[in-house]
């Protein structure tokens, strides 16, 4: 039975992750530009099968695929000024054509609320055309002038995912925002990760929002990372784009819209949470190979190992597994090695004595435990043990996630916390931005929000703020960040 090692991935973490990633084929980091980075094969088919799950579910709730242009206007991009404000600092301006300076300039687009709202003003005209739900998976681009990171902080985000939802009236924005959450829901259970929702104060939501949601996930240095946002943006676009619709009565109105938002980050956060020193851990839902077969050949055996290797893949692959025979003419150790480090969720080994046996052993690559099965229950017990492998993950997840969130009463309790920068604190706060604020320059943190829904952010009775004593209204959430 082997052991699970986790040293390094959670003590030297940032030095892991970037290992990681180019070890295990996920991206190369060597492009000339900053910030920007090459996916290979094996990264690329992993985030293809997270898409597809998001696709699918698109499709379930009866959202249609765009795709925008990544230019837009500064003509329109001006039309908003909240999130202007918000953006500025961070846009590519596109000023000339050749030689020629653009009359217009253009940016290529950071988030696409001011390429896509001028045309839903085409769109849109009358409550038939509502509830309108559209969604893309696109590349933005944002001037990133901190760290960065490949998959989290980068200046090119290149499998952005956004949602953009026109409705009547703010209910049912509001019932799309909970559509949302349930997606997510799905989705984060679908990758193996337990998360927190928590609704930004006022200083943090997205620019142009009538409030933000945000979804974040623990990493193994004790920092949290978003992986999702919701936002209900009320009628603030609308105003701006002039996007109307004709009521039943004749009248008109100004819609009001949501949007939903992933990236690659969700790759990001899946390869960080699950894996350990040995390479990553993919949940077999997303693993471009679930199970991988190795030939163990002897000299002088009177049986076929890779015969027998090709006659279980053909048959897993009939049940519907993604299987991969190891045919390579060099050690096992040094395969099992490789497929380790690529996550692989599944390992069946096979040598002679297996062959004569009618067996296989199977390799489970979360707990690395070793055990033989019959050659008739294969496919069952592979079926079986995929099935374990992913709730092991969200379980061991939820596990870390939980013992890193701790109440506190006061500023020196959430201090302690910090000391060795790990987890989430939860702290009485009145609701007054000054406080908040203060509170984020005493603890070196960023508020994430306060607990959503609602009626888990109430500050239990008999608490109080600790920079100004008066009555808590809110348990707001703190926490170092990516």
């Amino acid at each position: 039975m082997g052991k699970v090692r986790r040293e390094k991935w959670s003590n030297e973490f940032s030095e892991w992750y970037n290992e990681i990633l180019e070890t295990a084929g996920i991206i190369d980091k060597r492009y000339p530009v900053k910030g920007m980075n090459v996916w290979l094969p094996y990264g690329l088919r992993i985030m293809r099968n997270i898409e597809a799950f998001i696709r699918a579910e698109m499709e379930r709730t009866g959202h249609d695929e765009v795709l925008f242009p990544a230019l837009i206007p500064e003509t329109e991009f001006q039309k908003e000024a909240e999130h202007i404000k918000g953006f500025e600092d961070e846009v590519y301006w596109v000023t000339h054509a050749g030689l020629d300076p653009l009359d217009v300039r253009l940016i290529l687009r950071p988030t696409s609320e001011t390429a896509m709202y001028s045309m839903f003003s085409l769109w849109i005209r009358s409550h038939a055309d509502l509830p309108f739900k559209v969604y893309q998976i696109v590349n933005v681009y944002r001037y990133e002038t901190k760290h960065t990171r490949p998959l989290i902080r980068v200046r090119e985000i290149s499998r952005f995912f956004e949602a953009h939802t026109a409705h009547a009236d703010f209910e049912d924005a509001e019932r799309q925002v909970k559509e949302d959450l349930e997606i997510f829901d799905r989705l984060a259970k679908f990758l193996a990760l337990p998360y927190i929702i928590s609704k930004r104060p006022e200083w943090d939501k997205f620019p142009g929002a009538y409030y933000s949601l945000g979804a974040e996930i623990m990493m193994p240095d004790g920092r949290t990372l978003q992986i999702g946002t919701m936002h209900n943006y009320r009628q603030n676009f609308a105003r701006a784009y002039d996007i109307k619709y004709e009521t039943e009565t004749g009248e008109h109105e100004y819609v009001h819209q949501t949007t939903f938002g992933m990236s690659e980050r969700l790759l990001a956060a899946v390869i960080s949470v699950h894996g350990d020193d040995n390479g990553m851990v993919l949940p077999p839902t997303i693993a471009p190979i679930q199970v991988v077969i190795v030939p163990i050949p002897k000299k002088d055996a009177s049986v076929d190992v890779f015969a027998y290797a090709r006659e279980i893949a053909e048959e897993l692959r009939k049940a519907g597994f993604r299987v991969h025979v190891d045919e390579r003419d060099i050690r096992p150790g040094r395969k099992y090695y490789d497929w380790e480090l690529r996550g692989v969720p599944l390992r069946i080994e096979v040598g002679p004595r297996d062959v004569e046996g009618r067996k296989a052993v199977i390799a489970r690559r979360d707990t690395m435990e070793k055990f033989t099965v019959e050659r008739e229950n294969v496919v069952e017990d592979v079926r079986k043990t995929l099935d374990e492998i992913h709730e092991n993950l969200y379980n061991r997840a939820k596990e870390f996630l939980e013992g890193h969130i701790k109440r506190v009463d006061t500023i020196e309790e959430a201090k302690e916390v910090f000391e060795d920068r790990r987890g989430i604190v939860e702290i009485p706060w009145c609701g007054s931005e000054e406080c908040g604020l203060k509170m984020e320059e005493e603890l070196d943190a960023k508020m994430l929000g306060v607990p959503y829904p609602e009626e888990k952010a109430k500050a239990p009775e008999g608490k109080r703020c600790p920079v100004c004593g008066r009555e808590a209204k809110f348990m707001a959430r703190f926490a170092r960040t990516y």
